[in-house]
């Protein structure tokens, strides 16, 4: 049985306009997924629920290019942490998992607080460097740009320390699920 899952984190259609490099990050996490798949390690979808009245609920499906397919997993939350209030936690012990390798949307809101929480349950977390993403901003924003956000997550997740856990942050392409 196999010790890891896959997280894939509000992968949403709606979620998903205006992310930075959307299309390429998709189709990371897709072969992520088939990857995973293939290896006999469980495919977790997480969708945040949305009551808003201009998203229509087909809006709010995971994005066709990284859908679920049967025998993954799909759990709905409310929060940033994907382990607040769901399953989550749950269903990875029956399933006997001790890592979880992290994919999703948005890298400094539900990214990192599931990310965060993983570590605090117990779990061994890898994050996707290229396998997330989040919104990109007006040149004229306050804020960092999304590459920007992305990278300094990558960095600060490179060299986070949690007691007796193991973090680590590698490529796409580096993920091994054997």
């Amino acid at each position: 049985m196999p010790d890891t899952a896959l997280l894939v984190v509000d992968m949403q259609i709606a979620l998903l306009l205006g992310a930075h490099d959307t299309e390429a990050c998709l189709d990371r996490v897709a072969e992520l997924a088939g990857r995973a798949r293939a290896a006999g390690v469980p495919v977790v979808y997480l969708r945040q629920r949305v009551d808003h009245p201009d998203v229509p609920a087909e809006a709010l499906e995971i994005h066709p290019t990284v859908a679920p397919q049967p025998g993954d997993t799909v759990l709905a939350k409310d929060s940033a942490d994907s382990f607040l209030g769901t399953e989550l936690d749950a269903v990875l012990r029956r399933q006997g998992v001790r890592r979880v390798v992290v994919t999703g949307l948005a890298t400094e809101y539900c990214v990192d607080s599931t990310c965060r929480s993983a570590l605090s349950h117990g779990y061994d977390l890898l994050l996707v460097a290229d396998g997330h993403t989040t919104p990109t901003r007006p040149a004229d924003s306050p804020l960092p740009a999304a590459a920007q956000v992305i990278v300094h997550h990558n960095a600060l997740f490179a060299t986070i320390i949690y007691a007796g856990r193991t973090v680590r942050v590698l490529p796409a392409a580096e993920v091994d699920f054997a």
